[in-house]
């Protein structure tokens, strides 16, 4: 039963980057929970402090990738898992509407509560995210306190 439920979840996190690669926001909806909370680079370029939470936040990231970014392509390639989360390792390519280029390695860990991503961060050094992962709180419990960005 352990096997099936991280292969499922390798499958909802590839779900998830696919939907997101093809800006399909109703998709990537519907594979998140109402109380997601996400952290990513995004975020921060945008000037928020506060992580997109939620359905609603979902919209408003999207607002905000649409908005700081000219192009943006993430790209996993390794996934690890344990019980409740998924760790991809990947890269982020993308220009923002300011002319700054980003090429360089990002990981992300997924945090799965009820067959859907309850939690979400972005890293851009690699030992920040195993760090992390080793850790995140439980899917059932809410972070302990905001990830510490690179």
């Amino acid at each position: 039963m352990q096997a099936e439920n991280q292969a499922e979840n390798l499958d909802l996190v590839q779900k998830a980057f696919d939907a997101f690669g093809a800006r399909d926001l109703d998709a990537l909806i519907d594979l998140i929970h109402p109380e997601m909370e996400f952290f990513p680079m995004t975020r921060t370029l945008a000037g928020r402090a506060e992580p997109y939470r939620g359905h609603e936040g979902m919209r408003l990231y999207f607002e905000d990738v649409a908005a700081v970014w000219t192009e943006i392509e993430v790209q996993p390639r390794r996934f690890s898992h344990g019980d409740d989360h998924v760790v991809v390792y990947g890269r982020l390519r993308g220009t923002t509407a300011q002319g700054m280029v980003h090429d360089a390695p990002a990981d992300w860990i997924w945090k799965i509560r009820e067959g859907r991503l309850v939690w979400g961060c972005m890293y851009g050094k690699r030992d920040a995210a195993c760090a992390e992962a080793a850790a995140a709180p439980a899917a059932n419990s809410a972070p302990a306190k905001t990830p510490a960005r690179v």
